[in-house]
């Protein structure tokens, strides 16, 4: 009779299995990380510099994935009263906490293009 591994019963590793699922299905997707990352930079952004700064995004991407955000508490989506409508976006203080992931995430990434692809670029 085979036994099954301890690790796979234990209730701390199935609590943990299941926050890596919550997250990566909040954090999905090929833009959420860049537009977090932007914000983080740019604190108040609105729609079109949004577009701007996240380099292939479309307008009705952009705005399912701010959505998509805004309901997991991780951006805040201001309504300006002015003519035309301006909308702000800024990153909440619990979307804040992922600021030492993303930074992880870009450490990660300068480190791989240098070693793999041989394309670095000087980032101040």
């Amino acid at each position: 009779m085979k036994k099954e591994p301890e690790f796979n019963n234990n209730r701390i590793c199935e609590k943990r299995i299941l926050a890596i699922k919550d997250t990566m299905e909040i954090l999905s997707g090929k833009w959420k990380f860049h537009i977090l990352g932007t914000l983080m930079l740019g604190d108040k952004l609105r729609f079109m510099d949004l577009v701007r700064e996240v380099d292939g995004i479309g307008s009705k991407m952009l705005s399912k994935e701010l959505q998509d955000m805004e309901m997991n508490h991780l951006i805040i989506r201001t309504v300006l009263n002015t003519k035309p409508v301006t909308v702000e976006y800024q990153i909440t203080e619990h979307g804040k906490t992922l600021s030492s992931v993303i930074d992880e995430i870009a450490k990660w990434g300068i480190d791989y293009r240098a070693k793999f692809h041989k394309k670095t670029e000087q980032i101040d």
